[in-house]
């Protein structure tokens, strides 16, 4: 085992940011727009930022023609999940499953950006961070 493996230590670190890339930032920001998300950058052509209304995080786009390799999941959490769902539907948003309870005790929706990342809308409340099988 690695040395640095050995003593647990623990940072005081916050998410700030994901960043994802996608192929044309002005159809991925009025997707994102769509969803809830406030622009609060707009540097274009290749940048955009966005405030999450639910908490401190952000989340970012940025152009490049590497995106779309369908392995980013990304995880939006919302308290009001069923009523958020029927209000993007009405929007025109596309789901790929509405909302559904899992084993692990989320409730979740997904759906596809424009550049084909995974979206999943959900609520967990406590079970977030402390599910019953939570390690101590």
């Amino acid at each position: 085992m690695l040395s640095y493996f050995k003593k647990e230590y623990y940072m005081n670190l916050d998410l700030n940011q994901v960043t994802v890339s996608v192929r044309n930032i002005e159809r991925s920001i009025e997707f994102y727009q769509a969803l809830g998300l406030k622009l609060i950058v707009k540097a274009l052509p290749r940048y955009a930022r966005f405030e999450c209304m639910g908490g401190n995080s952000t989340f970012s786009l940025h152009e490049s023609d590497e995106s779309g390799t369908n392995n980013i999941w990304l995880y939006f959490e919302t308290e009001t999940l069923d009523d958020d769902i029927n209000k993007l539907q009405e929007k025109g948003i596309v789901f790929e499953s509405l909302p559904v309870d899992q084993p692990w005790l989320w409730r979740e929706a997904r759906l596809k950006d424009p550049d084909g990342n995974l979206l999943i809308l959900y609520h967990a409340g406590h079970n977030r961070k402390s599910p019953p099988w939570r390690l101590d």
